[in-house]
């Protein structure tokens, strides 16, 4: 038969010869096992192992090649028996299938060998996934490991957890013993004493594992709380240092979601999976113990349904892990939606979209709805069959319970014990198997977690220099830059560029021609790809990133403003400024008037995002909190289209006071650009054209062709 194809007429005429072959070997080895001598145990050795050959060469004839995952089972199948009768003659009883060898015990263990080998192939899988099981459990062996080390402040917490944990599990475990207890005193000849000792015994170990239970949940919530704000800080002071280009690619959901969800579970992996899983293994062991005392017959009925449950809880934690992780992304999903329409509502409302972006918000939560009714039916199912294997466990221990009673092996109280020791040990079991798959997950989101705070930005902040003078001399050389979000796409080429100190320099062109990526630059939100920027001679790099932000400012078009008062825009992120500097910035900026006459002054509430502010007045405080710096070097970004003729004087007034300070502006108002030392036209990523206004209008290019299209556009706007 080998090297032929097998068909499903060669797998039924195995099956049907094997099973004739298995059963005459199985009933001729149980007319062996006959009265506990050694000799017959080794017979019976003799025959399993005989067996044993008999099928694989049965099966090799028929088959011609046999999978390691058959040759697992026939073994098992074929070994079962004798392992059995060992066992029970070593411990000195007998078993009922070892004296009468029926058909019975045949599918017994054929069904026991069935469970075993599909236990085995789910959860120690033979092809190359095996390798990829491996390479994930060290992966969260790793994982666990970083997150037990961040305990490290709460160390004593988890050890106190420990103690109360094990405490309440020691007393826990004695309470069903001593109820069996009480009602074998009550059954047979009352002995007043016995029955109050009990009583004491059993009140005492309820209280001691109640006690110890709640200390032990007290204890373990705040280690988990006090872990969860720490890595909260650390996820978030990470975030924080990323590059712009980072956000631009990584969704505001999806960090919402580390921030938030993936910390708490984080947290959880040490002080609820690793307790959990600690308290009911100890708890297992001690109640397979105490079940064992009591009927040890009984203990291995029980325990022959672990494979069975192992492999269900194996298989619906595999499919609930998953659609839990899809649903958990399809929130994000949501979530980011649902920001994008907030952070944009304006655009929303002015195109009239409400309709479409609420058809997009509810396709996102069917797409979370269908994830969710999906991992509920998967729960449904397992539930139901977990309720099948329990009940049928419940009829076979009532069953054989009664029979072992009627025997004399063993009183109505111990049944009654074992019964609730193994209506426990089944939950116990079911906790084993589950909770690896829920510490999987708690590490999968450590994972990410991890993964974020791991993550060095592309743009460094680990420059030392900090000199004690600066001149804000800014060259530009070679610069080739294209953005991380649209890599393709090159916004600046061989670009060069010099702005001297105490000069003013004019960055003018058409829209999306690149001159606020040079600006994006300046302040090291991005890194050219060729190229580089230099300040004294010296890269941007080599700077402190404190001093180097301190001392090049900008202000944008649409300043960002954050809740808090007036003074704490204006001093954002310094400290030690006296309120006669921050004064002096505001008249700079011309905003100290309007200051006054707010409310509380300076200490007004601007509200979120400076909302209680016009732009006008946000645009000011945004220029008061850059000159308050004293920066060598101010970037205005598009700043006078917010601001009145009388504002933008006055601000010009005030820069024209800081005769050392470099100023880059980028502007379309012509006074301003006239009055710039040198005046630079943007087109295509390159510099096309520089000089004064009055060089390049001389020039008669495309400085001089913009100015007469913005001179044509104020004609017929009047």
């Amino acid at each position: 038969m080998a090297g032929q194809p097998v068909t499903t007429f060669h797998k039924a005429v195995a099956l049907i010869s094997a099973v004739c072959v298995d059963l005459f070997f199985f009933y001729a080895s149980g007319f062996v096992a006959i009265h506990g001598a050694f000799g017959h145990l080794a017979r019976l050795w003799v025959f399993a192992a005989l067996r044993w050959s008999v099928i694989i060469f049965v099966a090799l004839l028929i088959l011609g090649d046999l999978k390691p995952r058959l040759i697992r089972f026939i073994t098992a199948h074929s070994l079962l028996p004798a392992v059995l009768e060992t066992g029970t003659r070593l411990y000195g009883a007998e078993s009922q299938c070892g004296q009468v060898v029926d058909v019975r015990c045949w599918l017994m263990f054929a069904g026991a060998s069935l469970g075993a080998a599909l236990f085995w192939e789910i959860t120690i899988p033979d092809s190359d996934e095996e390798a990829e099981s491996k390479e994930q459990k060290h992966k969260s062996r790793v994982l666990f490991m970083r997150v037990l080390h961040l305990y490290k402040p709460d160390y004593l917490l988890l050890l106190g957890g420990l103690v109360f944990l094990s405490l309440a599990v020691i007393c826990e475990m004695f309470i069903p013993f001593y109820t069996g207890r009480v009602i074998d005193i009550l059954g047979s000849h009352y002995q007043q004493n016995e029955f109050l000792t009990a009583l004491v015994f059993m009140g005492l170990f309820s209280v001691g594992s109640s006690v110890s239970a709640g200390c032990r949940g007290g204890v373990l919530l705040c280690a988990i709380s006090s872990f969860t704000c720490r890595i909260k800080v650390m996820l978030f002071e990470a975030l924080t240092k990323q590059e712009i280009g980072f956000f631009e690619v990584i969704k505001t959901g999806e960090i919402t979601s580390r921030l938030s969800r993936d910390t708490n579970l984080t947290g959880r992996t040490v002080c609820l999976n690793v307790n959990v899983l600690l308290r009911t293994f100890i708890k297992t062991m001690g109640m397979i113990f105490l079940m064992m005392s009591l009927s040890w017959k009984l203990t291995l009925l029980v325990l022959m349904k672990t494979p069975i449950t192992g492999l269900i809880q194996n298989i619906y934690d595999t499919h609930y892990q998953r659609l839990s992780q899809a649903m958990q992304d399809s929130v994000a999903h949501t979530n980011d939606a649902a920001n994008e329409v907030v952070f944009g509502i304006r655009v929303v409302r002015s195109f009239n979209t409400e309709k479409h972006e609420a058809d997009r918000y509810d396709k996102r939560l069917m797409e979370t709805h269908t994830l969710k009714t999906r991992r509920d039916t998967v729960e449904a199912i397992y539930l139901l069959a977990r309720r099948f294997t329990g009940l049928g466990m419940q009829v076979f221990i009532l069953y054989y319970g009664r029979l072992f009673i009627r025997m004399g092996q063993m009183t109505t109280g111990s049944l009654v014990s074992f019964i609730i020791y193994q209506s426990d040990l089944g939950d116990n079991i079911r906790t084993l198997t589950y909770i690896f798959g829920d510490m999987l997950n708690s590490v999968m989101a450590a994972g990410k977690v991890f993964e974020y705070l791991d993550r060095k930005p592309q743009v460094s902040t680990d420059g030392k220099l900090k000199p004690d003078q600066l001149k804000g001399h800014i060259r530009y050389h070679s610069l080739n830059f294209a953005y991380p979000s649209n890599p393709n796409k090159t916004v600046l080429q061989d670009f060069s560029l010099d702005l001297k100190p105490g000069q003013m320099t004019a960055l003018v062109g058409p829209s999306g021609e690149g001159k606020s990526t040079c600006v994006s630059l300046l302040e090291r939100l991005y890194e050219p790809q060729d190229g580089g920027i230099f300040l004294d001679g010296e890269p941007l790099r080599s700077y402190d990133h404190r001093f180097f932000h301190k001392k090049v400012a900008v202000v944008s078009q649409e300043p960002v403003l954050f809740s808090g008062s007036v003074r704490d825009n204006i001093t954002y992120g310094l400290t030690g400024c006296s309120l006669d500097e921050i004064e002096e910035a505001a008249r700079k900026a011309n905003a100290h008037e309007f200051i006054q006459q707010l409310k509380n002054g300076y200490d007004t509430e601007v509200g979120e995002s400076g909302g209680q502010l016009s732009k006008s007045e946000r645009q000011r405080i945004g220029i008061a909190r850059a000159l308050i710096r004293q920066p060598k070097v101010l970037i205005l970004d598009e700043i006078t289209s917010s601001l009145d003729s009388e504002s933008e004087n006055k601000v010009q007034q005030a820069l024209a006071g800081c005769p050392d300070q470099t100023l880059l502006v980028i502007a379309h108002r012509l006074k301003t650009i006239e009055k710039a030392d040198q005046i630079v036209v943007i087109s295509g990523g390159k510099v096309k054209e520089q000089g004064t206004h009055q060089e390049l209008m001389e020039l008669k290019g495309s400085y001089h062709k913009l100015r007469e299209e913005l001179f044509s556009e104020r004609n017929s706007a009047r």
